[in-house]
């Protein structure tokens, strides 16, 4: 059944490992603005609830709005503004989903079966950390929480009815293992990490 004009809207705006190299997920990340980006995304008039999703691997604004068409052109233009880039790079780049496939893409996103590394529990967690974040600045209202909480719900009973959480499953564990494989028993070895983020430190574990 289609939407009313003044019903609102789920709208998902994002790029991920398959859709755009680091320096193109940095960028959109707006981790070197000014600004919060979350905030950014908030003061558009067009945006009524927004949660912003970024990771070494994927950047997605999620809102909910009563302007569909206004939205989306505001947050690319935010995003060419701040981030940088010029459109070609974005548009090549950018996914956008709507309604229910937005709902169904976050699904996916948040059950980590859309993730690098199919299984790995770390991006539940970095979820549940933009939500919280989204809380506390009050960009969350009834739409976004009644969502994010669903999509918890639909993680969970993915990892509990599936087979999908039965290893222990990360890029960094993925690239340990393929170390091994490589070099063979790490015991006694010397190794360089680059980066200091979560990846890093779970690998160093």
């Amino acid at each position: 059944m289609p939407l009313g004009l003044n019903r609102p809207q789920i709208v998902l705006l994002g790029v991920n490992h398959n859709t755009a190299p680091v320096e193109v997920r940095e960028c959109l990340s707006l981790r070197g603005s000014d600004i919060p980006a979350l905030r950014l995304f908030a003061e558009l008039p067009s945006c009524t609830e927004v949660v912003f999703l970024s990771t070494c691997n994927r950047v997605e604004v999620l809102v909910c709005t009563n302007r569909l068409d206004e939205v989306k052109k505001s947050i690319k233009e935010l995003w060419l503004g701040r981030g940088k880039m010029d459109s070609s790079t974005i548009q090549g780049a950018l996914y956008e989903y709507e309604g229910m496939s937005a709902i169904r893409h976050l699904f996916r996103v948040a059950s980590s079966l859309d993730s690098m590394v199919v299984g790995e529990p770390q991006i539940l967690g970095q979820l549940k950390d933009a939500y919280r974040m989204a809380l506390e600045s009050k960009t969350a209202g009834m739409v976004l929480n009644r969502l994010l909480h669903k999509a918890f719900s639909v993680a969970k009973r993915v990892r509990t009815e599936t087979r999908i959480a039965s290893h222990a499953v990360s890029i960094s564990y993925a690239a340990v293992e393929l170390a091994k494989k490589i070099f063979g028993d790490l015991t006694g070895k010397n190794g360089m990490l680059i980066g200091a983020g979560e990846m890093a430190e779970l690998a160093a574990q």
